[in-house]
């Protein structure tokens, strides 16, 4: 049996994010899309973080400097809020959450509004309006 995913979803992460953030499947939702995001913040896995932003962004990115980000915090829980469209039939979304992080030894409550939308199929990640 696998250990608990980092999302917080009440699966195991083998049920939960590790076929997204693996590579094996895609996320159907926009939330789907956010908890295994979170989940590869909590991993260090920057690549899957670029992969899953959308391309006028990811141009943007510095997945090395992403990388040390993911590896300077820790990420104690999340708690998604509310979410608006962004299901399987939908070509846009948007959800609200908050995590709970450690960045250098001190806590601190991350919310944000994410937005996502759809490339080639693929749920990918916009932006978002934070605290």
């Amino acid at each position: 049996m696998s250990r608990p995913c980092p999302c917080e979803s009440k699966k195991t992460f083998d049920r939960c994010c590790e076929p997204f953030v693996m590579g094996r499947s895609l996320p159907e939702t926009a939330e789907k899309l956010m908890r295994s995001r979170f989940t590869a913040y909590s991993l260090g896995k920057a690549d899957y973080l670029a992969a899953t932003t959308c391309a006028e962004e990811r141009a943007k990115l510095d997945v090395e400097e992403l990388g040390q980000y993911c590896k300077a915090v820790k990420c104690i829980s999340l708690r998604i809020l509310s979410t608006e469209a962004g299901g399987k039939d939908d070509e846009t979304g948007t959800v609200v959450f908050h995590a709970k992080l450690m960045i250098n030894g001190k806590r601190m409550l991350h919310r944000e509004k994410s937005r996502f939308v759809r490339e080639e199929g693929k749920w990918m990640y916009v932006d978002g309006d934070t605290n």
